[in-house]
């Protein structure tokens, strides 16, 4: 019989503990499969996987191998997330109740893993409420990002929610006003009245914000640039819009 084992506590392989860890509702970032599995076992698997919208790869036995060293991973392995994710349904009426005047950062498909620890470090520093990733096509939270947040992603709420746009109506429904940076704004980051409840938006660096995003966002900043390069690393670019944010309620 299998028994359930951990690397670190960061990962669950075997392809019965994986589906122990999905029924027990486990914080799953990703589930590793080897490529060209098949049996009743692995079509048991891949269903529960589908059912609890968990995203899947398909991998080379060796990426399974250096994931989980010397171990029977069976060709599964599941990566378990070190934080506990929250719901910004949730967060957002608390915020309200309490007085406060809500500051949640939404990240649209930032991929690198250091990119969201050092913005995630800069949301802590500037009193950032909750960030928002989506549940597919985000950096995952890692070793790797929690050290380069020097431990902020331990410290502040992140929410894994699966529809942005959902996210962004019900901000809006909620009486937050929505801001997308992106440089084909027409307002300057100054010229946006930060003392509101916001939600902020910082895109991808290669593709920005959604365009779908960016249709139903209440302002569309940008920030000046002189020089020949025309845009900003994301998170050098997501630390002046919350600096500028901190100034004004400040």
């Amino acid at each position: 019989m299998d028994k359930a084992k951990s690397n670190k506590q960061q990962t669950v392989y075997g392809i019965r503990p994986v589906m122990e860890a999905i029924e027990s509702g486990k914080q799953i970032d990703k589930i590793l499969l080897q490529n060209g599995l098949s049996g009743a076992l692995i079509s048991e698997l891949r269903s529960k996987i589908r059912e609890a919208g968990l995203t899947f790869q398909f991998v080379p036995v060796e990426k399974l191998n250096r994931t989980v060293r010397d171990a029977n991973h069976q060709g599964v392995v599941a990566l378990i997330s070190p934080i506990e994710y929250q719901s910004i349904y949730d967060i957002v009426p608390l915020l309200f109740e309490q007085g406060r005047t809500p500051m949640l950062l939404m990240l649209d498909r930032v991929t690198d893993v250091r990119n969201l620890g050092a913005i995630a470090r800069t949301a802590e520093c500037t009193g950032v409420d909750a960030i928002i990733i989506p549940a597919h096509g985000s950096a995952q939270i890692n070793e790797d990002a929690i050290k380069t947040s020097s431990g902020a992603l331990l410290r502040i709420p992140v929410c894994r929610e699966d529809n942005l746009k959902t996210v962004i109506n019900y901000a809006k429904q909620s009486g937050l006003q929505v801001c997308a940076a992106t440089e084909k704004g027409n307002d300057l980051y100054t010229d946006v009245d930060f003392r509101k409840p916001t939600l902020l938006i910082m895109g991808a660096e290669e593709t920005g914000v959604s365009n779908e995003y960016l249709k139903i966002s209440d302002h569309r900043a940008k920030l000046p640039i002189v020089g020949e390069v025309q845009s900003l690393n994301v998170s050098v670019a997501t630390g002046v819009f919350l600096y500028e944010i901190l100034r004004q309620r400040r």
